[in-house]
């Protein structure tokens, strides 16, 4: 099973056991709502739905009850707080997509093992799946999948020192710029920018060292994870996002996605009308400012 999780990323070595996400949460709410980490007024969510379309909502009077089947680790979507309870983007997320359909009293989130999401989707163990699972051809097959709700951005972020105020790509000229080798996002990045000197590491932590040091000018890597790194205690303020948020679906996937078994096409359709209905009122986006204070986008 393709786990999206950003590109089988293995999600930030598992956040670092989330000291990471509390080391990363905790500076990002120290800061301005209205700023990233380099003091940038970061983007809301891209627009998701066009402004003309209609989803139609469903009749789920039929519906005894829906359960979303999510992890516990993959912060900031979805872990266990520090008073225990299951918590995250895509928690609230669900929250907001019952209260679209009226159904809140027939909702319940749940969590299990990652490797066990699917069996027990089929197992009638859950209705729906929302824990970052890649949209891939054979899970097509198999599942329905809703609307993407986030897409997955790759950033390029730069050392201060060697980029001075420029925020744009033109701040790199001639200067390396460290991917990290053999990743999606190396190909992505020599097919996007074939003029730009990309320098190659062995791993996700030698590229940041070597940003860090001023080894390399700038860095092409995953967006969500640059984005906290910026504005953590490991970057300690050398380094800055730059201009533009980068999508391609040969190399990132679709984005984040909900499954649901491919018999029920009700309740796809309901979740996509909660879903375009939040992306229209604002609260989508307002629940991603919310565990992405910084902005990945």
């Amino acid at each position: 099973m393709r786990h999206a999780r950003f590109a089988s990323l293995k999600f930030y070595g598992i956040f670092a056991l989330c000291v990471f996400l509390v080391a990363s949460f905790a500076r990002a709410q120290s800061l301005p709502a209205s700023t990233d980490g380099a003091g940038n007024t970061p983007a809301g969510m891209p627009l998701l739905f066009d402004a003309r379309e209609r989803i139609a909502k469903p009749d789920l009077s039929g519906l005894a009850r829906l359960r979303f089947l999510t992890t516990v680790d993959f912060p900031p979507f979805n872990f266990i707080d520090q008073s225990g309870r299951l918590s995250g983007f895509h928690v609230d997320l669900v929250r907001e997509i019952c209260r679209t359909l009226e159904i809140d009293d027939k909702c319940q989130i749940q969590a299990v093992a990652y490797k066990d999401l699917l069996t027990a989707l089929e197992g009638d163990q859950g209705e729906a799946v929302i824990a970052g699972l890649g949209i891939t051809p054979e899970l097509r097959q198999r599942f329905s999948f809703s609307r993407v709700y986030m897409p997955l951005p790759a950033r390029f972020v730069g050392n201060r020192k060697l980029v001075g105020h420029g925020t744009t790509l033109s701040a790199f000229d001639r200067k390396p710029v460290g991917v990290v080798a053999g990743t999606t996002h190396e190909a992505m990045a020599r097919a996007f920018f074939p003029e730009m000197a990309f320098k190659p590491f062995e791993s996700r932590q030698a590229m940041l060292d070597a940003l860090k040091k001023g080894d390399a000018a700038g860095v092409f890597s995953d967006g969500v994870q640059l984005a906290f790194w910026v504005a953590g205690s490991d970057a300690a303020g050398c380094c800055t996002l730059m201009d533009g948020a980068y999508f391609s679906q040969r190399y990132l996937g679709e984005g984040l996605a909900i499954l649901n078994r491919r018999d029920d096409t009700a309740l796809t359709q309901a979740i996509n009308h909660a879903l375009l209905d939040l992306s229209r009122n604002g609260r989508l986006n307002e629940i991603y400012t919310r565990y992405f204070p910084t902005g990945i986008y």
